[in-house]
């Protein structure tokens, strides 16, 4: 029996670094509900396969670590760090081939060891001045 961190775990390391459609399928919920900064709500595993492959699309190399993550019974909670090279465009920005970093926090639901809800609240405001600015940003951090 898998706990709620090594689901979230796989989720990250398996669906979103490795854009790996099949462990999607396998760890999401039939009535999977998404909800994130870069979008609007998503449902099913299908609905959040189209958005990952659009992220992956928009920024090559994306990776997605997990920097602190708190379990309580199914509910996890994670402190993220999001990062890519901006290859296509995103925010309506095209593509700069600039290296883009922002954090996030991500809220997930886990029933009979599924994801059945996430909520991603990201710095969007970090996303958009790295991609319209010249001036490099540093990251905020709570460490």
């Amino acid at each position: 029996m898998a706990s709620a961190r090594a689901v979230v775990e796989r989720f990250y390391n398996e669906v979103w670094n490795q854009a790996d459609e099949r462990a999607a399928r396998e760890i999401l919920h039939r009535n999977f509900i998404f909800r994130g900064s870069l979008g609007p709500e998503l449902r099913g595993p299908d609905g959040f396969i189209e958005y990952l492959r659009s992220v992956h699309a928009a920024l090559a190399g994306f990776t997605c670590t997990i920097e602190e993550l708190v379990e309580m019974g199914e509910r996890v909670a994670a402190k993220m760090l999001f990062r890519g090279t901006h290859r296509a465009p995103f925010f309506g920005i095209e593509a700069t081939g600039r290296e883009i970093v922002w954090n996030g926090a991500a809220f997930f639901k886990i029933e009979d060891e599924l994801i059945a809800a996430l909520w991603v609240l990201g710095d969007i405001d970090a996303v958009k001045r790295q991609l319209t600015s010249d001036a490099s940003h540093p990251r905020f951090s709570l460490a």
